[in-house]
């Protein structure tokens, strides 16, 4: 038996709620990374920030690969590409623009400074 799609919405909203992760989600947008370097600009353990990749691979939104002893970090669309399907059944909103997401993501971070 499946979970229900609405499971994988909380999951995903759930991980996007906090600006920690939405963060990293903005890296990532730049390219793939290694764990060490997703955690480097942020002012908290690496056991930390491993919790918030594991909050995130868990919503779908990226992967995590290990490649010898290195485990790299790769965003994975189809997560959001999931919950911007689900909010397009409203008619309210427009497809996900990935470009804009970066966008907003950049002009939200100028303001966010790490505790």
């Amino acid at each position: 038996m499946t979970a229900p799609v609405h499971d994988g919405l909380d999951l995903i909203f759930a991980a996007l709620a906090d600006p920690t992760r939405r963060r990293v989600l903005s890296m990532l947008l730049e390219d793939d990374m290694a764990v060490s370097d997703v955690a480097q600009p942020f002012a908290m353990s690496l056991a930390a920030i491993s919790k918030h990749l594991a909050v995130l691979a868990a919503a779908g939104l990226i992967r995590q690969e290990r490649r010898g002893r290195i485990t790299w970090c790769k965003l994975d669309p189809q997560g959001m590409r999931t919950a911007s399907v689900w909010m397009q059944g409203f008619g309210q909103f427009d497809p996900v623009d990935l470009d804009a997401f970066e966008r907003f993501l950049e002009t939200e971070l100028k303001e966010w400074t790490p505790e």
